[in-house]
């Protein structure tokens, strides 16, 4: 497949390196010489200096035989028009769009990106998936990442694994006979921050960040088994008000019952705007480094702080400040990888990197097959799939327990109308069926065929 990225940023330079791994003829397009030659340096991929919207500019790039335009610069502008003229002069057929200007949102015009006006295929919003991503985590308190699949049926988790947890030091091959009403299967472990996939000889060890999928009605005893039995949050302090907080505090204010949301703004403008458009929330005008306004907030008595400022400064230091006058989960928005390292070692509870949650977002968009959804593991580490396999599929007629799949690569759980399976013992992988997979970045594009074909079909 032939792809045109534009823009070198975080984001376009991340999905360089995840199709660059695969067999995709990749070009990336960017006005920044320091960031096209990054890219070179770095990524196995072609790289042009220049506007992206520009026809020259595209045609160098190959849009003429391009399958699919990616447009994730730093201007909505460059990217609609670039989509726009991707359509116009070189009929791409696939336009994605990242789109942060909510003016361009609104559902009154709706219109203006089919295919009579601006033809844009995808519009990806940043705020409204990491405002998502947020709100979903917080429905299974505990867990630092939560990824619902299935129309809710299950759900990736990602948990820490502390010192107390009841299955530490216990071989992953015995969990089912400890906790046999229990269905979940672990996909991935992170240990000291590198992440590997275990085996049925493997141990969870205090420290382990462990992701699993798990059916959503048994969630909560699933996280006591790993030692989380925290009540669901009421009381949540947001710090922003920007798109991604008033996202959020519309999401956890028609989510969850009897709940209190307070904003800390300290924009005196947008702190009237949220009080106006959100009037079940309380609105505290002031900044979240101030110890009185945390204060006066009642940040002892919140169960859960996020910080989602544009400052990731401000959110690190502002939850680190909430943890210490007694807030019991802190949630920080970290835009920039060079705190990673940090963190795990500071005490904030989950970290949310929109980098990864926008990459997951496209890479959806990207996949071959009938795929509903894709999400990212790390940097590059693996991505979790969820397909339908059709009557051609490599899968159809074979036990879950011998599907003969890529190196590394796990079952999570099989999704049929009469129930859930789990990749145990001798149930056949049906026509229609929904299959949860984990699969390591350099082996989804064999996946993706096993997804589409059986070598027998035809």
């Amino acid at each position: 497949m032939k792809v045109i990225i534009c823009g070198a940023g975080q984001v376009g330079y991340s999905i360089a390196q995840y199709l660059s791994n695969e067999d995709n003829d990749i070009t990336v397009v960017d006005q920044s010489a320091e960031l096209i030659q990054r890219i070179n340096d770095t990524v196995e991929v072609r790289a042009i200096h220049g506007h992206a919207s520009f026809p020259d500019v595209l045609e160098q790039a190959g849009a003429a035989h391009a399958d699919m335009l990616i447009a994730v610069t730093q201007s909505d502008e460059v990217n609609m028009v670039a989509a726009q003229v991707a359509h116009s002069i070189f009929q791409v057929p696939t336009k994605i769009a990242r789109i942060r200007a909510q003016n361009y949102l609104q559902p009154h015009w709706a219109e203006m990106f089919g295919r009579n006006h601006m033809p844009i295929d995808v519009v990806i919003s940043p705020e409204k998936e990491v405002a998502h991503a947020i709100s979903d985590s917080l429905h299974v308190p505990g867990a630092f990442e939560v990824i619902p699949l299935a129309r809710n049926r299950v759900a990736v988790v990602g948990v820490l694994c502390g010192p107390s947890c009841p299955v530490i030091n216990t071989p992953l091959r015995q969990l089912a006979s400890l906790f046999p009403q229990l269905h979940i299967t672990i996909v991935a472990i992170v240990r000291g921050g590198r992440p590997f996939i275990p085996r049925g000889a493997d141990e969870i060890l205090a420290g382990d960040q462990v992701y699993f999928v798990g059916e959503t009605q048994q969630m909560k005893r699933i996280m006591a088994a790993f030692g989380h039995e925290e009540p669901e949050a009421h009381k949540i302090i947001i710090a922003g008000g920007g798109n991604i907080g008033y996202f959020l505090g519309s999401d956890l204010n028609r989510d969850f019952r009897d709940i209190t949301v307070k904003f800390i703004e300290r924009n005196r403008e947008r702190a009237r705007f949220l009080a106006v458009n959100l009037p079940d929330a309380i609105v505290f005008h002031g900044d979240a480094l101030d110890r009185e306004v945390l204060q006066e907030s009642n940040i002892a008595r919140a169960e859960t702080y996020v910080a989602v400022t544009n400052d990731d400064e401000v959110n690190i230091l502002s939850a680190l400040l909430a943890k210490r006058y007694g807030c019991r989960k802190v949630v920080a928005l970290v835009n920039s990888s060079s705190y990673e390292p940090l963190i795990s070692t500071l005490g904030i509870d989950t970290v949310i990197n929109p980098r990864t949650i926008t990459v997951s977002k496209i890479l959806q968009h990207v996949r071959r097959g009938r795929i509903f959804s894709v999400h990212s593991l790390g940097e590059t580490f693996g991505e979790i799939i969820e397909a339908e396999a059709l009557e051609s599929c490599a899968f159809i007629g074979q036990p879950i327990s011998e599907l003969d799949l890529p190196d590394d690569t796990v079952v999570g759980a099989i999704i049929r109308k009469d129930g859930v399976l789990f990749p145990r013992g001798n149930a056949l992988v049906q026509a229609g069926d929904r299959i949860i997979l984990f699969a390591p970045s350099h082996q989804v594009a064999k996946i993706e065929k096993m997804l589409c074909v059986r070598p027998d079909f035809f």
